[in-house]
Formats: structure tokens, C-alpha cells, sequence
């Protein structure tokens, strides 16, 4: 039988076969395919593949099927947010088996955590940080951890966890089986790789820098100041689920504050928002109450979405690598998504970064006639009548913009403070 049909060629065990097909998992993607069954068999892997081809799961049933003959599990992750949905993962197909997990994240009580590992979880899943914290305070002990996955491994070095990993692996038994899953190779992961882990198989889907396929990408020239009507322009022509990125979290919250004073629903994921915060936002995301994400980077590896139908680059990111990160938050499942970005004239550099490692040409779009410029202060409220819902289903909710009456015209705006001064426009 062919792999790619289904999971019963895998080497799956039966129990965690009928949870996957209760669930709706059906065929494995080909890195689950290509992945499990080494993994099952207990050999050290490096798992290079796109961001949204399935690689939780191609971890996470080898640690279900591992912690049900009675071995623990450790996953590290850079953030909290990709902890939070590999968690809910490996709940959702292990959970009714009896696989018992902890999420040690930073933002979380320790008292819960700590009842959580005193529980004796058989998977672990966790950032660098929180889980030294917990190493430190003996709360936890890594001595009968069995299999080590490093998730998102070129991330957690790109933001310094180099010395919280290897203090990490330290603590692990060397008798282990380890899996690395990144999306890029840099040298530090190969140094990793050598370093901890034995023979590994390198299972590689796609060159560092491909794109997910089904992504139409567009790029705009735009001066700093025409960016917010370029946004409010393209938010009336899109009227699905809109994923908007930002380079600062002051950014983030300016971008999320003049959205929702021209009527729209939008929620922010940045740093400076508390963990209870970022789950309210990603969960109103995914349900509906939100129409509009506005994330800083913390995010481009972080959100798992389905029927996101645009990403929308607001600034350019910092690093090309996270431009493919960004934009693979659509067309995820086979599905079929839209990118867009603004780029200011003085970024040509940085848009040909980005090419270069795409190996593709990103040609400049037309700007379109954008409205009329407005001044939306600090404060702006709508006027009582509270934007409806959106209807992720529906797709377009009543197929109006937000902030628009049904004869088409916008509606006004008041200032919450009467008689205050407006301040400058700093979008």
C-alpha cells in the first residue's frame, strides 16, 4: 500500500489510527509520510520543511505512540503560541488515549504548571525559558525523558536560545532519540545536529526559502504616509479573514487601534500583550469575533489558521527567511491564499533580499485610487451601533466593509474626549 493513502502504512498503532481517522486525519502529508515511521523506530531525524505541511503531527504521533509504551517526551518550542497549538495537537489525538501533557510557557502560573508535572505527564511541551525556570526550581526533572523534539529549531536560534538549548539537552539523558523540524538549515543547526544527535536521517521537502505553493503575492511601492489608506483600500476589496503584520509592537498597536476606529473588528499579538491576551486574540481569530490580526514576528511561525485569505506585509520584515514564514499563514491544507506587501521606496534592497532567496521575481502592482486622506485620532469611537459580527463561514459577513452603511457611504466618527485636541497621525 502506498503511504501517501493513508496512515495505515505508517507503522501506527491501531488505538492512535482510530482517534486520526475520528478526527478527520485522513492522508498524512509527505512529511508525515516520510517521517513517521523512521521516528516510531526510534531514529534520530532532521525534518526540513515549509511552514504548514503538517510537521506537528509528524512528531507528535511517533511521541503518542512512544508515551503509551510508557516513555516521556520533551518539546521545545521559541514561543509561546506555537506551544499552545502543539499542546492542543497532541491533546486532541492523544488525549483520549490517556497521554497525559504539561506546558511549561512563560506568562502561565507556575502553580498550575507545577500541578500539572506532578501529575506525571508523558509529554512535556514548552519554551526555553520557562523550562529552565522549572529546571532550576526542581520542579521538573528530565532524567526519564526518552524522546527530545527541537521544534522551530532556526527560530529558537535566531532569538538567542542557543545557550538555554544546550542547557536543556544537558539535563536530558544521552541515551535518547532526538528529532530536529526546522524550516531553514543554517550552520547552527548543523553544528547541532552533529553535536547531539546520532546518524541522524535529513528528511527534506523543499529548499530553504520555498514558498507554501498556492500563494498569489503582490508588492506596493507606497510612501510611509499612504500606507493606512492603502490598508483601508484593500481591506474593502478582501473581505475574508486578513492576517496584517507588523515590524514593532508599537506598530502592532497603533495598526490594531486605527483599524478598529474605522469600524473593523481587530485584535493584536505582540510582546507587550500578556499571554491571556494573545489566546483571546488568536482564539477570536480563529473563531470569528475578529476579522483582523495584527502580529509582530512572534507570530509568523505562531499561527495555525485555516481560511486565512490574506497576509498582509504592513512593513517589511527584518530578515527575508521570516517574509516566508509570514506569507505561509494562508494556503495552508492545499488551500489557496493571497499575499501582499508594502515596501517604501527606500526598501528595494530589502525587497530584492527577498527575491533572491525565493528565487522569484516579486513585480511592483499599480497603486489603486486610495480614499480620501482623513485624520482618525487617539480616542475615535463609533457611534453607538457596535460592528456586527464577522461570519468566517459567510466569508465576506454582509459583504460590506466595516464602518460603511448599506447605502454604500461611511459612517461618522466621534471623539471620545470632546473638545480634546486631536494629535498627530502616526500610523
Amino acid at each position: 500500500m502506498n503511504s501517501l493513502d493513508d496512515f495505515s502504512g505508517l507503522g501506527i498503532a491501531p488505538n492512535i489510527l482510530a482517534s486520526l481517522d475520528r478526527l478527520g486525519f485522513k492522508t498524512p502529508t509527505p512529511i508525515q509520510a516520510k517521517s513517521i515511521p523512521p521516528a516510531i523506530e526510534g531514529k534520530d531525524l532532521i525534518g526540513l520543511a515549509q511552514t504548514g505541511t503538517g510537521k506537528t503531527l509528524a512528531f507528535g504521533i511517533p511521541l503518542i505512540q512512544t508515551a503509551l509504551s510508557g516513555k516521556k517526551g520533551l518539546v521545545v518550542l521559541p514561543t509561546r503560541e506555537l506551544a499552545l497549538q502543539v499542546e492542543e495537537e497532541i491533546k486532541k489525538v492523544g488525549g483520549a488515549l490517556g497521554v497525559r501533557t504539561a506546558l511549561l510557557i512563560g506568562g502561565g502560573p507556575m502553580g498550575g504548571q507545577i500541578r500539572d508535572l506532578r501529575r506525571g505527564p508523558a509529554v512535556i511541551i514548552g519554551t526555553p525559558g520557562r523550562i529552565l525556570d522549572h529546571i532550576r526550581q526542581r520542579t521538573v526533572t528530565l532524567h526519564d525523558t526518552r524522546i527530545l523534539v527541537l521544534d522551530e529549531a532556526d527560530r529558537m536560534l535566531d532569538m538567542g536560545f542557543a545557550p538555554q538549548l544546550r542547557q536543556i539537552i544537558a539535563a536530558v539523558p544521552e541515551e535518547r532519540q532526538t528529532m530536529l523540524f526546522s524550516a531553514t538549515m543554517p550552520d547552527e543547526i548543523v553544528k547541532m545536529a552533529s553535536a547531539y544527535m546520532h546518524l541522524p536521517l535529513r528528511i527534506e521537502m523543499a529548499p530553504p526559502g520555498t514558498a507554501v505553493e498556492k500563494i498569489s503575492q503582490e508588492l506596493f511601492f507606497v510612501a510611509k504616509p499612504d500606507k493606512p489608506r492603502l490598508l483601508e483600500k484593500l481591506l474593502y476589496d478582501y473581505k475574508g479573514p486578513v492576517l496584517v503584520f507588523s515590524k514593532t509592537k508599537f506598530g502592532a498597536k497603533r495598526i490594531a487601534a486605527m483599524l478598529r476606529a474605522l469600524g473593523h473588528t481587530a485584535a493584536e499579538i505582540h510582546s507587550n500583550r500578556t499571554l491571556n491576551q494573545r489566546k483571546e486574540a488568536l482564539e477570536g481569530f480563529k473563531n470569528g469575533r475578529y476579522r483582523i490580526l495584527v502580529a509582530t514576528d512572534i507570530a509568523a511561525r505562531g499561527i495555525d489558521v485555516k481560511g486565512i485569505e490574506l497576509v498582509l506585509n504592513y512593513d517589511l520584515p527584518s530578515n527575508p527567511e521570516d517574509y516566508v514564514h509570514r506569507i505561509g499563514r494562508t494556503a495552508r491544507a492545499g488551500a489557496s491564499g493571497r499575499a501582499i506587501s508594502f515596501a517604501m521606496p527606500d526598501e528595494r534592497r530589502d525587497v530584492r533580499d527577498i527575491e533572491r532567496l525565493m528565487k522569484i521575481a516579486l513585480p511592483p502592482s499599480r497603486l489603486p485610487e486610495l480614499p480620501p486622506l482623513r485624520s482618525v485620532p487617539r480616542g475615535v469611537r463609533r457611534e453607538p451601533d457596535r460592528p456586527h459580527r464577522f461570519d468566517r463561514h459567510s466569508r465576506s459577513g454582509s459583504g460590506r466593509p466595516r464602518g460603511h452603511s448599506s447605502s454604500g457611504h461611511r459612517r461618522t466618527f466621534s471623539v471620545s474626549r470632546p473638545g480634546s485636541r486631536p494629535p498627530k497621525r502616526r500610523f
